[in-house]
């Protein structure tokens, strides 16, 4: 939907009823088009509720499914990523007091701080990742002010999809749109100017991983996560229809048709995952100390040859985990192969043996994602599964014949909950664009 047709909805909604209009798009446009529309409504509603007055801006960034790559972006590996259509969107307005007021539907308080004094509230350590990004700002001398902002969103939180960047990147644009900024590896450069719409101009490649990158450093500093790139590269450089191929070494991103009688499915296992807890710190220590003990930068420049003439030089933990992802590495390299050909039923089997490897290598996943792959695997409708992200909980990505997509979803829900007690629904998930701003 274009720009114009989202902010006059949006102003229409001032007068008529939300759930009239979203009952009406669920009729005319469909439920996933909806949904979307559905959420801004919420966030514009919601700001309005705490500050008084209409949100200035709107802008959104969908969260990720890694769709094969797990753990491959800080070893310089490549990746297969989509976004998709689950969002975090943020409404803003600024203000004069140099004060920001940050406001969540998940959370039931707000937090306030000056713009020029950042630090940890553990008491709203969901604000971390905006108070993050800002910080990351303000290093690079990019000046902002004071703003109110209402967050919302419809990524589930703990299952691997991401929410965590998907609101670092909406931060990032936010301050865009309220205090205009342009960056890239070399420095601050001109200030973007607004076009007769008061739009902004599209951000190039260059400032999308320069974005990418000051969001990946909020994570690592302020939040304490050392985490790679994938999940912000593949906020902001998402394409409908296509899966990403990110390569971490040269830091190039190309795009993959997934055009066919497949849908992309997630499982959420009810597992939450909370990376801040260390196990993905711990997994990234171990690789990197394979690497050093190979002699070589990073496990992108180590092949099956290279690491098993190395054993002896690994300890068993090393090992596992150098194994998990040079075997990951070229798991993307061929299975790119098989996307480009429409071949999903090979796509789909290396899919399988990505998740066998989490279990018994890289042993980040859980015996709730392992039941779930294992139910997929056996389903005539299953073409591939494993977990996705950085494990230890959350969810599963499912590719699934089209046409019994509705029995696959019906039997995973019902074998799962049977089996575990745990109340599961699957989420058929449409592959979008990247992060923008929708009302300016």
């Amino acid at each position: 939907m274009s720009f114009d047709g989202f902010q006059w909805l949006l102003m229409a909604f001032n007068a008529i009823e939300g759930r009239t209009i979203c009952e009406n798009w669920v009729l005319r446009r469909g439920k996933g088009v909806a949904q979307v529309f559905c959420s801004m409504l919420e966030v514009q509603t919601f700001f309005k509720q705490k500050f008084g007055a209409p949100p200035v801006h709107i802008v959104q960034a969908p969260g990720r499914l890694e769709l094969l790559g797990n753990h491959t972006d800080y070893n310089q590996g490549v990746v297969l990523a989509l976004a998709v259509d689950r969002y975090i969107q943020i409404a803003a307005s600024p203000r004069k007091d140099g004060r920001i007021e940050l406001a969540s539907t998940a959370y039931p308080d707000t937090e306030t701080f000056l713009a020029d004094h950042i630090e940890h509230n553990p008491n709203a350590s969901w604000a971390n990742y905006v108070k993050g990004v800002l910080d990351e700002l303000r290093k690079r001398r990019i000046g902002f002010n004071g703003f109110n902002a209402a967050i919302h969103g419809n990524v589930p939180i703990g299952a691997g999809m991401s929410s965590s960047a998907a609101l670092e990147v909406a931060t990032a644009l936010t301050v865009r749109e309220m205090f205009p900024y342009s960056i890239t590896d070399s420095g601050i450069g001109q200030p973007p100017a607004r076009d007769a719409k008061n739009n902004l101009p599209s951000l190039n490649h260059n400032e999308r991983l320069a974005m990418a990158k000051i969001c990946q450093a909020a994570e690592n500093n302020f939040v304490g996560v050392k985490s790679g790139l994938l999940d912000q590269i593949s906020s902001l450089f998402g394409k409908a229809q296509h899966a990403m191929l990110i390569d971490f070494l040269n830091l190039t991103v190309e795009m993959v048709p997934m055009i066919g009688d497949i849908v992309i499915v997630v499982c959420n296992s009810g597992v939450k995952h909370s990376l801040v807890g260390g196990e993905y710190n711990e997994l990234r220590r171990e690789c990197e100390a394979a690497a050093a003990a190979i002699g070589v930068k990073n496990l992108r420049a180590v092949d099956p040859k290279l690491l098993n003439a190395n054993k002896s030089k690994l300890t068993e933990r090393q090992y596992q985990c150098a194994y998990h992802v040079v075997g990951e590495i070229q798991r993307v390299t061929v299975g790119e192969r098989a996307l480009r050909g429409g071949d999903f039923e090979q796509f789909g089997q290396f899919m399988f043996q990505s998740h066998d490897s989490s279990r018994d290598f890289f042993k980040n996943s859980t015996k709730e994602l392992d039941l779930l792959v294992a139910l997929a695997r056996k389903h005539p409708a299953g073409l591939g599964a494993r977990l996705t992200g950085g494990g230890f909980g959350g969810a599963t990505i499912n590719l699934v014949r089209r046409l019994q997509v509705e029995s696959f979803m019906a039997d995973m829900a019902r074998d799962y909950t049977k089996q575990t007690g745990i109340e599961m629904e699957p989420r058929v998930c449409q592959i979008v664009d990247g992060a923008g701003a929708v009302l300016r």
